[in-house]
Formats: structure tokens, sequence, C-alpha cells
């Protein structure tokens, strides 16, 4: 008999699982494919945790699993001698979120630890600022982020705020994998829980401090004073957790039209309104462009259903129309607003530096240069930027100034070490009003910093591969990259390849160079004239993607060559 069918009878016939469980795992009986997707592995407990489709099964999102990568984190507290500090835990509008936390909860505190869950749904970013303000040893947060409503997820962060990274994620997913047996998962009843304080419940009391915090950032008060009254906003959170605390940072730094999109204003796991919640996607925006033609608005903002990742529109002053921005370039649109009117104030030190991953736009390499700080280069994963300003304070080196990475998310301040979308929004909205004052959109402004570092334009494609064969052709794909020897990529030559699983850096001379960076199963081609491709597998979808970048003379030139670029790279692997 086949394992996965083993696995399918032990869940029917166990009595650990319940009737539910049971139910849902009898109306599929007899259809192979259907219980191998569901038993032919384990969830897989990753870097950052977990992620997939919500179900019954050993490769699902449910109470047991959950349950399970809890237990294991709970092993791994207690082995730390940490129980006491104990946990804090947030989650999202997602379908099962608000179950999956109290699961999370509950098995925690019958481990003996305490835990700190929030009332109602919160932000990400707030969760990481949550573990550092009660000096909690880690944190939990239920979200699938951007993915399709079927997925939910669980991430853990550290005591430092930010997500798991060496030696902490190697060593929690030693003990969640060392846990074979369901019935030695622990959990509690809660009236207890409560009685005996392990189960606590937060809420407003770090709602005000993480407002406050984000306060503190403003730069210019007095440009938001200004047009106060005439700035018009248009927000969606997607039904995600952004709504209240994006409404909320707004109101109280003085904007007086900001419009929310009403269909989409609600929290709902289904997200009804978009085919998913992604602020990448333009169909996520329909609605809110529509609002934002009706109220004339200047600048319009969407973010995810966890609120760390934003996505931007504004007006082009020519032709009246609104232009999306990527997350690059939003990203580096707040960098140049932050770095120049804190150099301006003299707030820049010596010893100043921004941070990014290395699929992200390459056009920081001449931010830096203009304002004389340090360029810090990290792997894919916002966690990595995180990681950094925990090292900055360590060793003091380096004053954190910014960090952003492609996939539409950034961090000012470090008061949270995870990408923020409400402090962006409340970012991008003090520049808009700053830029207004002068009589520019932020879309001119995006135009005007082309103008001054060049035209960067990256991209990204993907290709989606599911299941057990999916899996073994995403480690085909990058074995034939790896052994391919083309010497071009279309009119690109190629000048060098940095390999990061092997840690080596091999130059078209064939000279070698050791990478310092960890090793990860990424590949990095440098091509000439500041063009480049980078191949690695997703880490929370079932994807290998292709990320890009080019330097064009100007838009259209650099759209094109982008264009060329993505064809052949998807040649590479066909």
């Amino acid at each position: 008999m086949e394992k996965y069918i083993e696995k399918y009878n032990n869940w029917l016939n166990s009595n650990v699982f319940d009737e539910k469980t049971k139910t849902e795992l009898k109306s599929i009986e007899g259809n192979k494919k259907e219980i191998e997707d569901r038993f032919y592995k384990d969830l897989e407990f990753g870097t950052g945790g977990l992620r997939g489709v919500i179900g019954a099964g050993t490769n699902r999102m449910n109470i047991y699993t959950v349950r399970k990568a809890t237990q294991g984190l709970a092993n791994y507290i207690i082995k730390q001698n940490a129980q006491d500090r104990g946990v804090a835990i947030a989650y999202d509008s997602r379908n099962m979120s608000i179950e999956f936390s109290e699961e999370v909860a509950l098995c925690l505190n019958a481990n003996g630890i305490k835990s700190y869950r929030f009332e109602s749904l919160r932000p990400t970013p707030e969760l990481s600022f949550a573990v550092r303000e009660l000096n909690c040893i880690a944190g939990v947060v239920i979200t699938a982020s951007h993915n399709p409503p079927e997925y939910n997820g669980y991430k853990v962060y550290w005591e430092d705020g930010g997500q798991i990274v060496p030696p902490y994620d190697k060593e929690i997913i030693n003990e969640v994998n060392a846990i074979t047996d369901y019935a030695n998962v622990c959990t509690m009843d809660k009236n207890e829980a409560i009685e005996r304080k392990l189960y606590n419940i937060i809420g407003k009391e770090i709602d005000d401090r993480y407002i406050e915090e984000l306060k503190k950032i403003i730069l210019n008060p007095q440009d938001i004073e200004k047009v106060a009254e005439s700035i018009r906003i248009v927000y969606t959170p997607l039904h995600g957790t952004g709504n209240l605390p994006v409404q909320r940072i707004l109101k109280e730094l003085g904007f007086k039209n900001v419009f929310v999109v009403p269909e989409q204003e609600k929290p709902n796991g289904n997200f009804p309104t978009v085919s998913y919640p992604n602020p990448e996607d333009p169909k996520a925006f329909e609605l809110a462009l529509e609002l934002a033609k009706k109220v004339d608005a200047d600048i319009v903002l969407a973010t995810d259903p966890d609120a760390d990742r934003l996505g931007v529109y504004a007006k082009d002053t020519k032709t009246g129309e609104y232009k999306s921005f990527t997350g690059n370039m939003s990203g580096l649109l707040i960098a140049e607003y932050e770095l120049s009117e804190k150099r301006n104030k003299g707030l820049i030190k010596e010893n100043g530096a921004l941070v990014k991953t290395i699929v992200s736009s390459n056009m920081a390499n001449e931010i830096v240069k203009e304002y004389k700080i340090k360029l810090i280069e990290v792997l894919t994963g916002f966690k990595y930027i995180g990681e950094q300003i925990k090292l900055f304070e360590t060793n003091n080196s380096y004053e954190y100034l910014f960090g952003y990475e492609e996939s539409y998310g950034c961090l000012i301040g470090t008061y949270a070490r995870d990408k923020d979308a409400v402090s962006a929004v409340m970012a991008l909205c003090e520049a808009a009003a700053f830029y207004k004052n002068r009589g520019l959109t932020l879309w001119d402004q995006m135009l005007n910093i082309y103008e001054k570092y060049g035209y960067y334009k990256e991209g990204l494609a993907s290709i989606t591969l599911k299941g057990i064969d999916g899996v073994e052709k995403i480690k085909s794909i990058m074995k034939k990259l790896r052994e391919s020897k083309f010497k071009k990529i279309s009119d690109w030559k190629l000048e060098a390849i940095r390999d990061y699983e092997s840690k080596k850096r091999i130059d078209i001379n064939g000279s070698e160079t050791e990478l310092t960076l960890p090793k990860s199963n990424v590949l990095y081609y440098e091509l000439e004239n500041n063009a480049w491709v980078c191949v690695r597998p997703s880490g929370t979808e079932p994807k290998i993607k292709f990320y890009m970048g080019v330097v064009g003379n100007n838009i259209d030139d650099s759209e094109s060559k982008l264009e060329i670029l993505k064809q052949e790279v998807i040649k590479l692997v066909e």
C-alpha cells in the first residue's frame, strides 16, 4: 500500500482527529490523486513557517498541522529556558485565521508558555513591533500574505521582532520535524488557560504605542498641514487588516480627504472582489481606480491582507492618467524622499546604510553614492533586512536608514523588523503632500528620479509547477541552468554568474571569488550594461521565479529592453 494511503487511513481511523475532519476526508474516498496531494508529504515547515491550502491532511493547513508546528516551537522555547517570556500572536482576515491563532495560543499554554493574542485582526508589522514591546521570546502571525483565498499560513518571529533566520530557523524546523505523532501534540481548555494567566489578550495599548512610533518618522508635518484640505487619497485594504490602522494614522496626521473603497473595506477571507488579494496585480486596483476618478484623487493605495505590502498609483500631471508603481519604484521614491529630507535636516550620519535584497533595483547603487551612505545587499526575503538591523545594533557598525525589496515591501525606522505597509502609506502620503506643495505629483517626482539616476526597470516572470511533479520539475530547471554554458542572453553578454548554492562568483574569464551571503538555491547572472537576471524557487508558493533588470535611455526604451530580456529568459528553460 502506498504511504499516502496509509496516512489517509490513519487520519480516518485515529481518535486524534475530530469528526469534521473525518467527514471531509470521507468525501474524497477513492480519489487517489486528491488523497495523494493531501498526504504525499507533511506540509513543510520552512525557514519562515507554514503556508498551504486549507483542508484536512498532512499537506494542508488545519488545526492539527498548526498545533504540530506550535508544539515544535514550544519545545524549542523550553530548551532555551524562555517560556516565561511568552509569545505574541496576531492574525489576518483569512478563513480559519481566528481558529488557527487560538490553537497556537492554547498549544503554547499547554506547554506552560504564556501567549499574548491580539483581540482581533492586526497587521503583520504590528506583531513584529509587539514582540519587542512585550519582551516576548517569539511571535506567530497567521497569514498567507497575498496568496489566493484557499490558502493560509503561519509565520514565526524571534525575540528581535524579525522573522526567524539562521540558526534559529533550522533549529526550530528540526523540533517541528521531530514530531511524528499528532497524539504527542498538546492543547488545553481555554478557560483553564485564562485562569492560570497563560492566555492573555492584547489590543489597544499596543495599537497606541505602534501608532506613536510611526508618527516619530514624519519629517515634514508642516507640508501635510498646508495641503491637508486639498490632497485626496483613495485607499483599499483589499478585505484585510490595513483598514483601521491606515485610516487612523492618516487621520491623526491631519489628512482630511481619505476615501476608502467601500466594497473592499470590511475584512473577508473569501476576498470576493478580487481573484487574489495582491497589490502587485493591476486587477486588484479596479475598484480603487474607479473611485479615484470620481473623487479626482492624487494618490491611490492598496495594502495586502496582512498589511505588509503596498501597491501605488499616482496621477501623471501631463495626461491626468493614473500610473502604476512597481515595488521597486515606490521603495525608491520613499528612499529618495527620506534621504534627501534627512540630508537637508542634517540627520544622515557617516555610518548610514540602505539595505536591499539582491533581486531589488540596482538604482540603489546610484542613490547611496548621492547620499554617501553604505549599500548592503541580502538574500531575498525581508527577514534578512530585519536581521541587518539587529546586527547594526549589536556591533554598532551602521545606522539603518531604509530597507526595501522588490515585492512591494519597505521599512522606515527600526520600531519593527519586517516590512510595513502602514508606515509606507504614511510616508507616501507625506511625500505626496511635500511634492504637491512644489507643484508635483508622485509620478512627476518618479520621472525626476529617473532623470537623476537613470531609467532602471525591473520585472518578474514566474512558472507555476504544482504537486510532486512540480517539485521535481523545479529541481530539474535549476540543474539545467547550472549545467548550461551560455555566454549571452539575447544581446546582453554574460559578465559573471553568482551561484549562491556553491557560494561562488565566476566571471567570464573563469576567475572565482567567494560569496559571503548564506548558502541558497539562487543563480544570479550579471549582464553587460547594468542588466541582470536572477533565478530562484519560491519559498512560499509552487513557483520558480525569474527576476530581471535593465537600464534604458528613457521609459519606453527600458520597457522595451525588459520585455526582450523577459522573453529570452523564459526560452532558457523551455
